[in-house]
């Protein structure tokens, strides 16, 4: 009886150890999920109603044969009724694909923050189920910038709304692809820099693993159809041509529109330096095409960056002007300086100009006078179309270059033009590709940028580290600036075309001078599609 006494009260003991130690042990941590906040909204609450919805337009994307590698896609995020069939063609490029851990960037439509947003959770939720965090990774980028932060900033809604643009693209990839894991990414600086600081790091990381990058995007906002067909054409003509810069500075300028343009720019420098060759649009359409109402619409892109093993990096097209065009364009800017000068007011373009002068390219206008250079100013990226590039950089370079006085009336008849139309701009991944006396040279770094056109090498016989260093110089950099890693180095050619024997066009050390962005977008109308 005894030993029964005794063996009783050392199990008792022992509970009351074991459940003192159980009271003392903090409580285990819920893990921290990302809730769906648009279903019944943007897209179908019901599983099975979304699934079938998702797959259907999949299922009913036209894209191309392609054996060529996708390394990332852009697709638009509005409510699936209006834009999940131009979606379909981003993802039916990847339906099956072998796919570990997919990037996700998108905008921030309702919470404004200065920095790059990695969400701290653990996982983002759909009807179609939960997509786990890739941690380690998210962990990891974030070391890499302190641009880049885990946060819930972007991710978690706010009284102002749930953020969308991140989350409608998760069913999509739930469907093509089954089992992957996320990193959710809200941007909440669109500049250049925090696009590169992203778009730098995320190629660092992801090199040789099965990642998809994800810009989530949509395009114009607001305008009339055929204006939005127009504005829309414009950016993704830039994203084919791989000139992100461009695009950067015109989505800052407010000239061209997409609320993802800082995720399609990141996607873009990732991409590139992950060795995509080459960008493909793959379906155009916006909400007209869908609810037939064409007063006020908002455009949506499917654009894919493959990597070709087989083929090397495209090249832009090389643009050419037929002699014609040559003369109308030097008429255009002797008109234009005339007008400047004599009446104080800018040259009416012609009707019925050729398409290839209505294209939107960069150009620089020189003014010489007796030999001398008496002016020359321009754009080094495409802001509006060519004819009107050169009509205003023509006064510009008159009466607006700070090096000189104005032109006056009683020197018109001494003025001689030349021209310099630009292609786009090529960010130059290997300085052995830089071609002396057809290649013109930005440099970016920060916010400093200096510019050469391509004849200025050739006419002093510089070799190519000379040109190198003479562009860094030019942007006030010292002269080895473009070896470091936060520089950026973009070449162009030129078409260079004048009325006397051609030479050196200098530009103003002030840069070029730029025209006062549009106007904002409108506002929705009544019934718009959810954005």
């Amino acid at each position: 009886m005894r030993a029964k006494l005794e063996i009783t009260m050392v199990v008792a003991i022992l509970c009351l150890v074991v459940c003192s130690s159980l009271a003392a042990s903090p409580p285990a941590k819920s893990e921290q999920v990302r809730q769906a906040a648009v279903a019944g909204g943007f897209y179908p609450a019901d599983p099975n109603e979304l699934a079938a919805m998702v797959d259907r337009f999949v299922a009913q994307a036209n894209v191309p044969a392609q054996k060529a590698e996708v390394v990332a896609l852009v697709a638009p995020h509005a409510g699936y009724p209006f834009s999940g069939a131009v979606a379909g063609h981003s993802y039916a490029l990847i339906k099956g694909r072998p796919t570990h851990r997919v990037v996700v960037i998108a905008p921030s439509h309702f919470e404004a923050f200065s920095f790059t947003s990695v969400y701290d959770g653990d996982a983002y939720s759909t009807p179609l189920g939960e997509v786990r965090v890739d941690k380690e990774f998210a962990r990891k980028l974030v070391s890499l910038n302190p641009e880049i932060q885990l946060s819930s900033q972007g991710h978690v809604p706010t009284a102002a709304g749930p953020e969308h643009a991140l989350e409608d693209q998760l069913p999509f990839l739930q469907r093509v692809l089954g089992d992957f894991q996320l990193v959710p990414i809200v941007m909440g600086e669109q500049s250049y820099q925090s696009s590169r600081a992203l778009g730098v790091a995320l190629a660092e990381l992801i090199r040789g693993t099965d990642t998809l990058i994800v810009a989530s995007s949509d395009l114009s906002h607001y305008h009339p159809y055929d204006e939005a067909v127009k504005i829309d054409g414009k950016t993704l003509n830039a994203i084919g041509e791989f000139d992100y810069l461009t695009l950067s500075d015109n989505f800052a300028n407010r000239t061209w529109e997409a609320c993802g343009g800082a995720p399609i720019v990141a996607a873009m420098i990732a991409a590139e330096r992950l060795g995509a060759t080459h960008a493909q649009v793959i379906k155009y359409a916006n909400s007209g095409d869908v609810t037939g109402d064409r007063s006020r619409v908002v455009g949506y892109g499917s654009v894919a960056f493959f990597k070709d093993a087989n083929a090397g990096r495209s090249e832009t097209p090389k643009f050419s002007l037929t002699s014609s065009e040559k003369r109308q364009l030097l008429e255009i800017a002797r008109k234009s300086v005339e007008s400047a000068v004599k009446e104080g007011k800018p040259y009416p373009l012609p009707a019925n100009l050729p398409a290839s002068l209505m294209q939107d390219r960069a150009a620089f206008v020189t003014l010489k006078e007796n030999g001398e250079l008496r002016g020359c100013i321009g754009y080094t990226e495409a802001v509006q179309p060519l004819a009107e590039t050169v009509r205003d950089v023509a006064a510009y370079a008159a009466l607006r270059d700070p090096r000189f006085r104005p032109v006056t009336p009683g020197e018109l008849p001494q003025i001689k033009y030349e021209i310099s139309v630009l292609s786009p701009l090529r960010h130059v991944a290997n300085t052995n590709q830089v071609k002396v006396g057809e290649h013109g040279l930005m440099i970016v770094k920060g916010q400093t940028r200096g510019v050469l056109l391509p004849q200025v090498a050739a006419e002093q016989h510089w070799d190519r580290d000379t040109f190198l260093d003479e562009t860094a110089m030019k942007a006030g950099l010292p002269p080895k600036a473009w070896r470091d890693n936060d520089a950026d180095l973009f070449a162009f050619t030129a078409v260079v075309f004048g009325e006397a024997e051609i030479s050196r066009p200098f530009m103003p050390n002030e840069g070029p001078v730029w025209p006062s962005p549009p106007a904002r977008p409108g506002q929705p109308a009544p019934g718009s599609p959810p954005q």
